[in-house]
């Protein structure tokens, strides 16, 4: 029973380069909770789960962590084998085990009675004898069986990942913290994650974008974008329900603020009034109290003056302007790319013809590994074909599942001076060393690259991942609305829900690789011929 397992966290605060990112976070989850994590790209949501992970420390705030930790983050490691970090998994239980054996030795003698049964306690509690089996199935339930001989730096970023989340399903650690985790899943191993997080009896904190996710697996939802008081929000229950009580809050919040605002505009202009009537010499109409009448008028100043005051001190602050995705508007008429008979030794098989006009609409179907990646870079002239032949009528322009910089250290801003423009970077992170932004900062700046290109053909590689839901939702309204081609390869299950009229084309691996090498090249058209 993990009954004990629980995270609490009071008024938990941290900064970096003296900018506050996270601010008086307070909050409880215990066991058989599976808490959400929603906030704007660069709110802290990874900063939230190092810190609660203990990878680094707060600069205010305290955090109590009851049983053990495991943080799956969004990048990994490439350092070693396969095998090392399935080891590196399996040694608390390997070490249990060991413990339970030397104690069940040790039992013979007098005294050694409490070591058996701490250890057996143990063992049991971290079901030891089982992990083997478990960290096997869940390599299967998440399509992830490389060699275990092979170094991580030979698999791509997906894999990598994919190898590391079994481990941590496999660790059965009492708290699980996870960042982005359905990033590199296809549907079936989607599906397994959602049933593994659904059973874990512990603490579950996730940071995702994946709206289904979180309306199948979570009991809760953490909101970090501000608050009309600016406390942080816990919502019961997923997504859905999130997003109701979300845009609920918002409309209060705009009403309250307008009506605030026009009544501090009303008692503003009275106090104008009285003080004009003082400096005009007005007097009070005759009648009674006449000896009053010379201090009537200082007293309504004071009084509407101190109502403006008070009205002042209570006044919510006005809500904030989210960044609006506004994505250039463009021309684009006719026939864009024809594409036939496409192979890549290993990678691809498309015998289907593929033709994209303006306003043509694509998505990229299949599970992880069977080349839908591959595709997008050959419809982009990024590799070419060694059968069948791409032709470009128009600009084509490719987002590629992971945002690299050739240069870090450069600002924000230089790479892309459009991102305020675009809606997808605030001006003071177009100020920011790129190397500094956050995961789905980088994310938003790669796609103010692409659409700065104004490509008639947009080719997107999981353009959800990283990204804020907002930003999400605003995408797909964009992606609808554009007179641009689009090809989309995503497993993002809301995202192929709200296009689910697009056309489709399933890739697949050919079932005989060539020897012919693939080649990488860039241009308007890519042709190749098959070796046979």
């Amino acid at each position: 029973m993990r009954t004990h397992v629980h995270l609490t966290t009071e008024n938990l605060s941290k900064g970096f380069d003296t900018a506050p990112v996270l601010d008086g976070v307070s909050l409880t989850v215990s066991a058989g909770q599976r808490l959400g994590v929603i906030g704007e790209n660069g709110r802290g949501k990874t900063t939230l789960l190092r810190l609660l992970a203990g990878e680094i420390a707060p600069d205010n705030g305290t955090i109590a962590r009851h049983g053990s930790v495991c943080l799956v983050t969004q990048e990994m490691p490439a350092d070693g084998t396969v095998g090392e970090l399935l080891d590196a998994a399996l040694a608390p239980a390997r070490a249990a085990l060991s413990e339970l054996d030397e104690a069940a030795i040790l039992l013979a003698l007098p005294g050694n009675e409490q070591r058996y049964a701490d250890a057996l306690a143990h063992a049991e509690r971290i079901e030891a004898w089982d992990a083997e089996r478990r960290l096997e199935l869940a390599l299967k339930g998440l399509d992830a069986h490389p060699d275990h001989d092979r170094p991580l730096a030979e698999l791509s970023v997906g894999q990598r990942y994919r190898v590391r989340l079994a481990c941590l399903l496999a660790e059965r650690a009492d708290v699980l913290l996870l960042d982005e985790p359905t990033n590199h899943l296809d549907e079936n191993a989607l599906a397994y994650l959602a049933e593994r997080l659904g059973e874990h009896a512990g603490v579950v904190v996730m940071v995702s974008h994946d709206r289904m996710l979180l309306d199948d697996v979570c009991t809760s939802v953490l909101d970090l974008d501000p608050t009309p008081d600016g406390e942080l929000r816990t919502h019961g229950g997923g997504y859905t329900a999130f997003k109701a009580a979300k845009k609920a809050e918002r409309a209060r919040w705009e009403q309250r603020f307008q009506q605030e605002n026009d009544a501090h505009d009303r008692l503003a202009e009275e106090v104008e009034k009285a003080k004009s009537r003082l400096v005009d010499g007005w007097r009070p109409p005759k009648g009674a109290f006449k000896h009053k009448r010379s201090t009537r008028a200082p007293s309504k100043v004071r009084n509407v003056a101190r109502r403006l005051e008070e009205l002042g001190e209570r006044r919510v602050p006005p809500p904030p302007p989210p960044l609006r995705f506004t994505p250039p508007a463009l021309e684009v008429k006719g026939d864009l790319l024809v594409a036939s008979g496409l192979e890549v030794p290993g990678r691809l098989s498309l015998e289907e013809s593929l033709a994209l006009a303006a306003g043509d609409r694509l998505l990229v179907l299949g599970p992880n590994g069977s080349g839908k990646s591959t595709l997008l870079n050959v419809l982009a002239g990024r590799i070419a074909p060694v059968c069948g032949s791409v032709h470009h009528s128009g600009q084509v322009g490719l987002l590629a599942q992971e945002s690299v910089f050739d240069d870090e250290s450069r600002r924000a801003g230089d790479v892309c001076p459009r991102a305020l423009e675009l809606g997808l970077l605030s001006e003071i992170d177009l100020h920011k060393p790129v190397g500094v932004l956050s995961t789905g900062q980088r994310r938003r700046l790669s796609l103010a690259q692409l659409l700065t290109g104004r490509p008639d053909v947009l080719l997107l590689d999981e353009p959800t991942n990283h990204l804020s839901i907002a930003l999400v939702d605003e995408l797909t309204e964009a992606l609808h609305a554009t007179s641009a081609a689009v090809v989309v390869a995503t497993h993002d299950r809301w995202f192929r829900t709200e296009c689910a009229a697009w056309r489709t084309v399933t890739p697949k691996l050919p079932s005989q690789s060539h020897e012919t090498s693939v080649a990488s090249k860039s241009g308007p058209h890519s042709t190749g011929r098959c070796a046979r």
